[in-house]
């Protein structure tokens, strides 16, 4: 899976233009999801130096990154007149969601188990929702 990552407000704290501190389990849950596989693109509005410094900041970290604001490390945005910003990731990660950022926890969940935001909260709401998931949909008019 393709997964595009902010930095501020994400990775770090809002401290832009400065780094702010590690949100707790951002750089180990991101570590985790590239072992599994997955594709790591760091997505930040951060240009230039400053995105350098968010870059060496996760690199000291041990994270990696597939690509930055690309969509594939070889691509040459300055030659390329027809380039869109729009990257082509299968999950975004940011804190501007709807709903704000879910904690590290539930996002590696998310990605690891295949699940929607909505079936955790349901099973964190009612654990014994998930072996629930397991029996066959009711329509409405069979309730």
């Amino acid at each position: 899976m393709i997964i595009a990552v902010d930095f501020d407000g994400t990775i770090v704290t809002h401290e832009y233009p400065k780094i702010g501190r590690e949100i707790p389990f951002a750089i180990q849950t991101l570590k985790m999801l590239r072992e599994e596989g997955h594709q790591l693109i760091l997505w930040s509005v951060r240009e230039d130096e400053l995105l350098d410094e968010a870059v060496e900041w996760c690199r000291e970290r041990g994270l990696e990154f597939y690509a930055v604001n690309k969509d594939y490390p070889e691509e040459e945005r300055e030659n390329n007149n027809h380039f869109s910003r729009k990257l082509k990731a299968d999950v975004w990660i940011d804190d501007r969601n709807v709903g704000g950022l879910p904690d590290w926890g539930t996002i590696y969940r998310m990605i690891h188990d295949n699940l929607t935001y909505q079936q955790v909260l349901n099973e964190e709401i009612r654990p014994d929702a998930k072996h629930r998931s397991k029996l066959p949909k009711r329509k409405w008019w069979q309730i």
